[in-house]
């Protein structure tokens, strides 16, 4: 159980970056529904503008106690302090119920991507400073050892994005016991493998082409080959989950077993705009009896 000081991940998260709403009923917020239906984390992108989205409160107000978590604030386009003051006001009407998910994000994203590891621990020593997002109250985007050492040393634990069951076994060996670790899943509901792929592929093609997530791959493993024109069958089917309920459980299951605490649920779908609610209720039940 994903249980920090004051903020309860539970087990079974969402992660989603795009609108929530649904297609058709433009006036629906799902995040109500997605309590209601047993999962216990909202996970959402910081985006890329300075300070902290407002969807992150618009999360809060319309739910009653699950966790909203930032996954991830890009920590080159905010100030320590700032986000602090931002985090404190959340927190006094929405107590324990926020995380504040953080990460370096990747160069093409960034004007100066210069030293990213140093400036994470920088930005940690401010948030320190600022004295209102404690150490249990944060948590890193990491791959690598470096950072994964930092999200067990700095923060209560790590959210890996875009990873194979094999990157979960190897960051909960160097977190060690104790830290959460939440990676990402990203899930395909569909049995035909060549549907199911193409449709992966509309996901892994660009995230295949920043090397944090690249590298990270070819870390644990794979190959250049895997790599290009959107991954290779062997690489989509590690970093996506596809396939009917069964399948996908499987994969969730292999997650935990390799030692996540907590794994939060990306459903990709045809329509990528539009929050794609009735997959997730299709989910919820096969996945929350894990």
């Amino acid at each position: 159980m994903g249980t920090l000081n004051g903020v309860n991940l539970g087990k079974l998260g969402v992660w989603w970056s795009g609108s929530w709403q649904c297609d058709g009923d433009q006036s629906l917020d799902v995040a109500a529904e997605v309590e209601e239906l047993g999962y216990t984390a909202l996970w959402s992108s910081g985006g890329f503008k300075e300070g902290l989205s407002t969807r992150f409160e618009r999360l809060l107000s319309s739910t009653a106690q699950m966790v909203v978590a930032s996954g991830i604030i890009s920590v080159w386009v905010t100030d320590p302090k700032n986000l602090s003051e931002s985090v404190a006001a959340l927190d006094a009407r929405y107590p324990g119920r926020f995380l504040l998910g953080l990460g370096a994000s990747h160069g093409p994203a960034v004007e100066n991507y210069s030293r990213p590891y140093s400036h994470v621990v920088s930005f940690l020593d401010g948030l320190d400073e600022a004295g209102v997002v404690s150490k249990e109250r944060r948590i890193l985007a990491a791959l690598g050892p470096r950072m994964l050492k930092l999200a067990a040393e700095r923060a209560a634990g790590a959210h890996p994005y875009f990873v194979p069951v094999e990157h979960t076994a190897r960051a909960r060996e160097i977190l060690g016991d104790g830290p959460i670790l939440a990676p990402e899943i990203t899930v395909v509901l569909e049995r035909e493998p060549s549907k199911a792929r193409a449709l992966a592929r509309t996901f892994t093609t660009g995230y295949l082409t920043l090397p944090n997530y690249s590298n990270n791959l070819l870390a644990l493993g794979f190959h250049d080959d895997d790599i290009a024109g959107g991954g290779s069958d062997r690489l989509v089917d590690a970093v996506v989950a596809w396939g009917d309920l069964d399948a996908i459980a499987a994969r969730v299951r292999a997650h935990y077993d390799a030692g996540a605490d907590h794994v939060c649920i990306q459903v990709i779908s045809d329509g990528r705009e539009s929050f794609p609610l009735d997959q997730y209720r299709e989910l919820g039940p096969a996945l929350l009896a894990l």
